[in-house]
């Protein structure tokens, strides 16, 4: 067949980049000599392009393992050194959106981020996951019991507390010294049918109405974020549902477990169907999950048409106060800040490619004094309170933590993981200089400049 008249390939992200569905159904996806020759593919690619070097430490290592291979090329790399390229990756999705210029539709079709799916799930397989990685991910088993004993649960998970976090340490290899969310019995879900909420009716977003998907992290471990964005949502004339059917499933995908994140995703999605079908926006608070419902479901359940209509209807938090500030205006009574501003923009946030909408909302507050940093905070879910990852995981993100550490005021991050880590990466910077308390969600903010208290959308 002639190539006459055919357009040549187009040269690096000038097109849009799509991503095939997931065919983890399929027996070859979890062949390993299959995936092993594919990473190599994909290796050999990245090491001839090196655009992805100061990302993550997945990139370093490749390189280091092809630099120090007898012939300094893929060739001669062991494929088993290939695992510990897979382990430094946190999923995070930047070099597929920002930096790759091989993504697909281009004809190399990389996707990065996937291939390491697949070879953990390929791992899982074959050699299963440690008992204790696996009850670690199961988030809503372990927030409904820690709950029961928040007390007694927080003390024990405490940075402080040296005898208990050198036992877990021990147990599940969480390094001793990384933060840890702490618990909270009186979740978001009891919060919310304790005081519910009532729209305001003089505000220009009057009728509409939105489910806020509580997350295992907003449920179980900070109910404050989703009470302020049911207060801001509220005050902004929003008819506000809070639900929580089950995780979504990102701490198992980190594990390559796609079974148990599909078997979540139709549980959820057909849980909150019937809402979506009433007219309820799905709302996360949470940029991990919302890139779950948004990107990651569909891709896995592509032929589910409950799980597409769901997905559909999902946004993240930042994004619905922007959309109802363009669409139908504010409610007023937005007052300024006393102090600047700086957002770190989460990965998973950027990956949802909405633009940086946390920076939109919080540039909504008036007289605003705000700075952006755009760079991984290095904690990556589960994997940066690892034993093996978290000095790691501080070493990627000391460049986020020496710019939070040299901004005025305050400090805020869109994922609550990444706060926390940044704060521990501030005072290893800071030695014992000042440090934040706490980084907390943007959301938070925006409920302050608004003046609003309580979870019902009342103000002072």
């Amino acid at each position: 067949m002639s190539d006459r008249g055919r357009a040549p390939p187009k040269e690096g992200s000038t097109e849009a980049p799509t991503r095939h569905a997931l065919r983890w159904r399929e027996a070859e996806f979890y062949d390993l000599d299959k995936v092993e020759r594919e990473m190599e593919r994909v290796f050999d690619i990245c090491h001839g392009c090196r655009r992805c070097f100061n990302l993550c430490d997945s990139f370093p290592k490749l390189f280091d393992l092809v630099d120090n291979a007898p012939s300094g090329e893929l060739d001669t790399v062991d494929k088993a050194a290939y695992a510990t390229v897979a382990d430094a990756c946190t999923l995070c999705d930047m070099c597929f959106m920002t930096k790759c210029p091989y993504v697909p539709p281009h004809e190399f079709d990389l996707d990065f981020p996937h291939l390491i799916l697949r070879y953990r799930a390929a791992m899982r397989a074959k050699e299963g996951v440690p008992l204790v990685r696996r009850e670690l991910a199961k988030t809503d088993r372990n927030g409904r019991l820690a709950g029961l004993v928040e007390g007694l649960a927080n003390w024990a998970i405490g940075e402080k507390n040296f005898g208990m976090r050198n036992m877990l340490e021990d147990l599940a290899g969480v390094h001793r010294e990384a933060a840890l969310p702490k618990y909270h019995g009186n979740t978001l879900e009891k919060r919310a049918k304790a005081a519910p909420g009532l729209a305001n009716r003089a505000a220009p977003g009057y009728g509409r109405k939105a489910v806020l998907y509580a997350t295992c992290f907003a449920n179980f471990n900070n109910p404050e974020i989703g009470e302020a964005a049911r207060a801001v949502l509220a005050w902004n004339g929003v008819e506000v549902t809070v639900a929580y059917p089950a995780c979504c499933g990102m701490p198992m995908l980190e594990q390559g477990a796609i079974e148990q994140v599909a078997a979540n995703a139709r549980r959820i999605a057909e849980s909150l169907l019937p809402l979506v079908e009433a007219g309820h926006a799905i709302v996360a608070p949470v940029p991990s999950c919302a890139l779950m419902l948004k990107s990651e479901w569909p891709l896995i359940l592509p032929d589910d048409p409950v799980v597409a209509t769901v997905s559909k209807a999902t946004m993240d938090i930042t994004e619905y106060v922007v959309d109802i500030a363009k669409k139908e205006g504010l409610a007023p009574g937005l007052r300024p800040l006393a102090t600047p501003v700086t957002l770190h923009l989460a990965c998973h946030a950027r990956a949802q490619n909405m633009g940086a909408k946390g920076a939109e909302m919080l540039r909504l507050i008036p007289d605003i004094k705000l700075a952006v940093i755009e760079r991984c905070s290095g904690h990556g879910g589960a994997w940066g309170v690892l034993k093996e990852n978290f000095p790691l995981a501080l070493k990627v993100g000391r460049p986020v933590a020496r710019q939070a550490l040299g901004a005025l005021g305050i400090v805020t991050s869109e994922c609550p993981l990444a706060a926390d880590h940044i704060r521990q990466g501030m005072e290893r910077v800071a030695g014992e200089g000042p440090v934040p308390a706490a980084v907390p969600h943007p959301i938070l903010l925006l409920a302050e400049a608004y003046g609003l208290g309580g979870p019902g959308g009342t103000r002072q």
